[in-house]
């Protein structure tokens, strides 16, 4: 049966029931935690379980931490807003997840396989695993709960995606060229292509999560496996913001007062939908906080290997033993899980979620892509360049990013959103509403528009930092005396060793995961 809102005043707040399940969900993460920590027969007490799960994980677990690393609170709270308020053109994302799964295999896993190094700058991982996987499950479950509910009151899909199309929420496939379109299918397929190769390829977490598995074939199933879990989950949370619109195409919510952002419009519907059902709040919640944790816990893990591996254990005199170095870890994700939770409060400040994690992702993900990249492709690059590169590369994007969130703060950036409607709201709030609009206090002057660069679609920044690191790494690479040693093949992706120069190699028999293992000794 058809079902459309159009008062907004939810009935019910959370519950015992709800607060039950959430709490559920809570002591079993906490419990697999501890189970690892303390009562399973091979503790992590060594810097090698605690940081690769000892090379024993399976297929199944793995992937599911990948799927759970790239699904965040974030995306399942932002993406059904971005396509309720801008339309589904941001749901072509999906398409350059295979290509990057593609390129992942070939280029990049390879390197990191044959070095077999903790941190691919230079976790608990089996807690971290078997948790995510169980927080998956949650996140899914919750998912697809809502999505069948909302559907069948929606009147069923047929009726979804009429009233969608009626809204112009239907947009799969603008092919406008122009990069300061904020979504176009160019700017989503090839921006995120390289978004999500710098999250998949030179990630710490993934890397981590890939080289736990015994076997490159192995770690290649579980690559194949996280694309298709990817798009699957995307796809859900983008089929919710057509559900949400079916539901308030009437009544928009944040135009009407009873929500002030748009992201807000997940838990608002949920609590709609499920108001009959004590019980299914607290599974959505969980859900969403499961998805948060899931990335949490698994940046916290590859976080804690990166500050022990590069800037602990190099300068310590004293070699740790392993017992103390993998309690120092634990020591060190107390600490970093404090600070993230402080930062919480100035992440609520910015704008909608989904541009906002992109934009400050891109500073980091951008000169990160194009470093590791700029090594791995180019033999000639040197320090100098990989160094002068990342500099320029992550400044430039910081000062896009930054500028641009200050441009939009003043209101001189914005961005054309699909129609909504109040028409079914009630009488007295539309009377109210109409009296305000139709006499504004002063005519707006037109606005000039703000310099190119801050009117850059978001979804390239990866992609410009990217080839500005590469470019201006090569640049330098050059100037100052490129790189005239021989190289050991394996430093190399298996993509340009058909290009090399007999010269150019190293002729090294010796194992180079093992050179690496005994210079960090």
């Amino acid at each position: 049966m058809d079902k459309t809102y159009v008062e907004h005043d939810i009935d019910r707040y959370f519950d015992g029931i709800d607060y039950l399940v959430f709490a559920i969900m809570l002591v079993v993460s906490a419990l697999i935690g501890v189970y690892f920590a303390w009562f399973a027969k091979v503790k992590q007490n060594t810097t090698s379980e605690y940081l690769m799960g000892g090379k024993t994980m399976g297929i199944f677990p793995i992937s599911m931490s990948l799927i759970a690393s790239y699904i965040s609170g974030i995306s399942i709270l932002g993406m059904p807003a971005e396509i309720y308020t801008y339309g589904t053109q941001f749901w072509m994302i999906i398409t350059s997840e295979g290509l990057v799964s593609i390129t992942m295999a070939l280029a990049y896993l390879p390197v990191f396989y044959k070095l077999q190094i903790t941190t691919s700058y230079e976790g608990g991982l089996k807690a971290v695993v078997w948790t995510d996987t169980v927080q998956t499950v949650v996140m899914v479950g919750a998912l697809v709960v809502v999505m069948i509910m909302g559907t069948m009151n929606a009147g069923g899909f047929t009726e979804v995606w009429k009233k969608n199309k009626d809204g112009g929420r239907i947009d799969f496939f603008n092919f406008d060229w122009d990069p300061t379109i904020r979504h176009s299918f160019w700017t989503v397929s090839i921006g995120n292509y390289f978004a999500w190769l710098a999250s998949c390829s030179i990630n710490q977490a993934m890397v981590q999560r890939c080289l736990a598995m015994p076997t490159l074939a192995k770690a290649h199933v579980t690559v194949g496996i996280l694309v298709i879990g990817i798009m699957g989950l995307v796809s859900m949370c983008c089929y919710m913001g057509l559900l949400i619109y079916a539901a308030y195409h009437k009544c928009d919510p944040v135009t009407r007062g009873a929500i002030v952002k748009s992201d807000q419009l997940l838990p608002y519907y949920v609590m709609h939908i499920t108001s009959s059902l004590p019980g299914l709040p607290g599974l959505f919640v969980s859900g969403v906080f499961s998805a948060a944790l899931s990335s949490m816990s698994t940046g916290l893990n590859s976080m804690t290997g990166v500050i022990f591996e590069d800037l602990i254990k190099p300068y310590v005199k004293t070699p740790l033993s392993e017992a103390k170095a993998s309690f120092l870890m634990k020591v060190i994700v107390v600490i970093i899980g404090t600070i993230c939770v402080a930062l919480v409060f100035l992440v609520e400040k910015m704008g909608a979620l989904i541009q906002a994690s992109g934009s400050l992702g891109a500073i980091t993900a951008g000169p990160l892509l194009g470093m590791f990249s700029l090594g791995m492709f180019f033999p000639f690059a040197n320090p100098l360049g990989a160094l002068v590169g990342g500099i320029v590369s992550g400044s430039l994007i910081t000062w896009i990013s930054i500028g641009t969130q200050l441009q939009m703060a003043k209101g001189l950036i914005r961005f054309p959103q699909k129609p909504i409607s109040v028409e079914g709201c009630s009488a007295n709030w539309i009377t109210e509403y109409l009296s305000l609009t139709l006499h504004p206090d002063s005519t707006p002057k037109p606005l000039e528009p703000p310099f190119i660069l801050y009117r850059l679609s978001y979804m390239y920044y990866t992609a410009v930092g990217c080839s500005t690191a590469i470019l201006v790494g090569i640049i330098v690479s050059y100037l100052s005396g490129r790189n005239k040693h021989k190289i050991h093949k394996d430093l190399l992706s298996p993509v340009v060793h058909r290009f090399l120069k007999e010269e150019q190699i190293e002729e090294n028999n010796v194992n180079i995961a093992e050179n690496i293992k005994l210079n960090n000794l």
